[in-house]
């Protein structure tokens, strides 16, 4: 009889070790997790680990339980939840009718309810918008606006008084003075430009050109001091480079 060679011999216990260790059929992995164990009615998830339940059915614990659905009610995207259908809404574990009042309608998602254009929401119902004349509707809807050129007081839009001189502005509820003018009280006055001045970007007032600084109404030279320039704003002087300001002059920076 042939004596084994030692190479298999070894291969021999190899595999008879490698038996040994392998889980039997039926048996638990090591690290399974027993709770992790798929129940009646669910499926493993598409990605990882863990198992959901199937359709029409909702987790409680570790069990899928079968969801009772109420009247009028149906399931959601899911399939593991309910949901109340259009014109209803939760009431427990019930769906309630939403019941609209006159001149109402179900809102966007429609468990609920808004009034209709020319309505404003008092309590449960939808009470009319009364407009006063030179009024109008707001974008909402349940709210209203002066016209252009008429200012809201209380429950009424009053004619906006324009002085001369004077314009409605942009939100029409104000107005402000043309160019070259300026708001004092309730009118428009012209504005004094003195020498060597202008009128500033407002328009409703002046500022002083480039070289000349503002003293009370009038616009005088500026003394600019040697080594020193005017500025980028115009109306001031400051040093040149390598010298800095000590009270009136600009003495050289020796730090």
């Amino acid at each position: 009889m042939s004596v084994p060679s030692p190479w298999r011999v070894a291969a021999g216990l190899f595999l008879a070790i490698l038996l040994a260790l392998a889980p039997g059929e039926g048996s638990a992995a090591p690290g399974d997790d027993v709770a992790d164990a798929a129940p009646l009615h669910s499926h493993g998830v598409r990605y990882g680990k863990g198992w959901e339940c199937n359709w029409s059915y909702g987790r409680v614990g570790q069990s899928c339980v079968a969801i009772d659905l109420p009247r009028n009610a149906h399931l959601t995207s899911i399939g593991r939840k309910w949901a109340c259908d259009r014109g209803y809404r939760k009431s427990g574990e019930a769906c309630a009718e939403v019941k609209l009042p006159p001149n109402a309608f179900l809102n966007s998602r429609g468990n609920g309810w808004e009034c209709d254009r020319g309505h404003r929401k008092v309590d449960e119902s939808c009470s009319a918008i009364v407009l006063p004349a030179n009024a109008y509707l707001a974008d909402g809807g349940d709210s209203w606006k002066c016209e252009r050129g008429f200012r809201k007081m209380d429950d009424t839009c009053t004619l906006l008084e324009v002085p001369q001189q004077g314009f409605v502005e942009r939100s029409g509820d104000a107005w402000q003075c043309n160019r070259g003018y300026s708001k004092i009280d309730e009118s428009c006055v012209a504005v004094k430009v003195p020498e060597n001045a202008h009128l500033a970007s407002t328009g409703q007032d002046w500022a002083c050109d480039r070289g000349f600084e503002k003293t009370r109404e009038a616009c005088a030279a500026i003394r600019v001091p040697a080594n020193a320039h005017i500025d980028n704003s115009g109306n001031r002087w400051t040093c040149d480079p390598g010298y800095r300001q000590q009270g009136t002059i600009c003495a050289l920076d020796q730090r």
